[in-house]
C-alpha cells in the first residue's frame, strides 16, 4: 500500500460537506493489513499541534484509504492545542475526546464498524516527556 498524505489545511465550517483535497506529501502511512496484535497501525506526521487545523484532513484520509466513517478520534490534552469537541466531516460530526491518561505519541480513531485505529504521531515538536516517578529514599552521594 502506498502512503497517502495530505498537506492543504483548509478548516472547514459546521455547515461544509467538502472534503480536504489530497496530495501526495508524506504525513500518512497505515500498515497494508490491520493487525490487532500489533501496537500501532500506522503512522501520522502533522505539520502543527494544533488539532482544529490537522484532524479534518486526517479524518478525510483515514475514511478514504480505509473506506471507513470515523466517528471519534482519541487525543491526549497535553499534547494538542485548540482542541474542538467535534469536527464536520462529509455530512456528519466527528466527536474528539481529549485525555491525560493516554500515550501522548498516539492518537485513536474508532469507526462505525471494525476495530479501531491506533496510529503513532511523529510531532513537529516532541511531545511533552512523561513525568518521573518520585523517590522516597534521600539522594544518595557519591563516595568520596
Amino acid at each position: 500500500m502506498t502512503p497517502t498524505l495530505l498537506s492543504q489545511r483548509t478548516p472547514l465550517s459546521p455547515v461544509s460537506s467538502a472534503i480536504p483535497r489530497v496530495d501526495s506529501a508524506p504525513r500518512l502511512s497505515l500498515h497494508p493489513v490491520l493487525d490487532r496484535r500489533a501496537v500501532v497501525d500506522g503512522a501520522w506526521w502533522p505539520s502543527s499541534c494544533d488539532a482544529a487545523a490537522e484532524l479534518p484532513n486526517l479524518i478525510a484520509a483515514v475514511d478514504r484509504l480505509l473506506d471507513r466513517v470515523t466517528l471519534r478520534i482519541g487525543v491526549h490534552r497535553d499534547v494538542w492545542q485548540s482542541i474542538p469537541r467535534r469536527i464536520p466531516a462529509r455530512g456528519r460530526q466527528v466527536r474528539i475526546g481529549w485525555f491525560r491518561h493516554t500515550d501522548p505519541r498516539v492518537i485513536t480513531l474508532i469507526f462505525a464498524a471494525g476495530e479501531p485505529v491506533v496510529l503513532l504521531i511523529i510531532h513537529p515538536t516532541p511531545p511533552p516527556a512523561p513525568p518521573r516517578p518520585r523517590s522516597s529514599s534521600p539522594p544518595r552521594t557519591p563516595p568520596a
